[in-house]
């Protein structure tokens, strides 16, 4: 035992939001579970851009009265205890929902449609205001706990990333049920962990799927190529030239340029769907005229999409049990123990996704 730890402490990830480069690993108490909460032993948790983003004073919300939030958001565990009637056991693995409902609730949430909350005073788990995952010790309810398969043990992390894509598709097909929609080209512009996901569940649906990204060689083509999609890396414009003008954009980068050649290339009656996130203060040369009569004579229509409601977990949690497990494996290009979450918030060229193991 580390000198000063007692039996009831445990390590977790800890940051103060606002304060850059306050990440550290701390000793905390064991969580106390609540009524009818379960208690989960943590397995591992994903680092992504919001994750380095707390990190770096640009966001994140400690819970009221402290000045230290546990990270973590894209979790996974095994759970200790469960009490009867939960619908869990001692031994399940599961992953806790991140955003829970703002205490009013606005009309959104009250219908479980929390990540469409509309007036901002949702909390979120590692993020805003709740304590998240990275933790060797964590509670949650069970109604925001969601089930993985025993042979998912190994990516199950993977499971809240797969969430956010699940609410892309299922925004992209109810937009498109608002008249005929058979979509056949499918383009996702980005090759990180979100676009991966995206391009499995776009091959799911039968769709003729096409990756564009700047790298040439290496994991992310192979990743592509063995999903049966096309990889492409030399631009927009000639990704389209090769595939034609894609029925559905999966946009995952951010990159501002990409965001404006998506939304005035798509087939007649297209749809765009932002999932990545742009940093203020770019500037580029836009035709707005343009732009916007292309868009309303195609009928054509651009969605945002970020965050996932109890409905979306579930989608997502069926498209990994139907996914190769060995392809989900390649998607997780580096592990490495709590100790070493420095190297973990430092991204690497060939990153995809980056786990910590809380359990070593």
């Amino acid at each position: 035992m580390v000198a000063g730890r007692t039996e009831d402490d445990l390590r977790a990830l800890t940051v103060i939001p606002g304060v850059a480069d306050s990440v550290t690993v701390l000793d905390v108490s064991d969580p106390l579970p609540g009524l009818g909460d379960l208690l989960v032993d943590g397995l591992a948790v994903g680092i992504c851009g919001t994750d380095r983003e707390i990190a770096a004073a640009e966001y994140g919300t400690a819970p009221p009265g402290r000045d230290r939030l546990v990270l973590g958001h894209e979790s996974l565990g095994r759970v200790r205890e469960a009490p009867g009637g939960s619908g869990f056991a001692r031994g399940d693995l599961v992953v806790g929902v991140v955003r829970r409902p703002d205490p009013v609730p606005c009309g959104a949430c009250a219908h479980g449609q929390f990540d469409m909350c509309r007036n901002g005073r949702y909390t979120e788990r590692g993020i805003k205001e709740l304590d998240g995952y990275a933790s060797e010790s964590w509670c949650v309810e069970p109604a925001y706990a969601v089930a993985v398969d025993a042979h998912l043990e190994q990516v199950g992390v993977l499971l809240e990333p797969a969430s956010v894509v699940a609410k892309a598709w299922d925004q992209i097909e109810r937009i498109g049920q608002r008249s005929w929609f058979e979509p056949e080209r499918v383009l996702v512009t980005g090759a990180g962990p979100i676009g991966l996901l995206a391009a499995l569940l776009g091959r799911q649906r039968g769709l003729d799927v096409h990756v564009l990204d700047v790298v040439r060689d290496g994991l992310k083509p192979e990743l592509v190529v063995s999903l049966g999609a096309a990889y492409h890396c030399d631009g927009f414009a000639a990704a389209v030239a090769a595939m034609g003008p894609p029925d559905v954009v999966v946009e995952a980068t951010g990159v501002p340029s990409l965001v404006l050649d998506a939304m005035g290339t798509t087939q007649h009656y297209g749809i765009v769907c932002l999932t990545g996130i742009s940093s203020a203060g770019r500037t580029v040369r836009l035709d707005a005229g343009d732009l916007n009569r292309s868009l309303v004579l195609e009928n054509d229509v651009v969605v945002g999409s970020v965050n996932a409601n109890l409905d979306h977990y579930a989608q997502a949690a069926k498209a990994l049990a139907a996914a190769d497990v060995s392809w989900l494996q390649r998607l997780i290009s580096r592990r490495l123990p709590l100790d070493s979450f420095g190297e973990a918030f430092r991204p690497e060229d060939d990153d995809i996704k980056v786990v910590l193991d809380l359990t070593c």
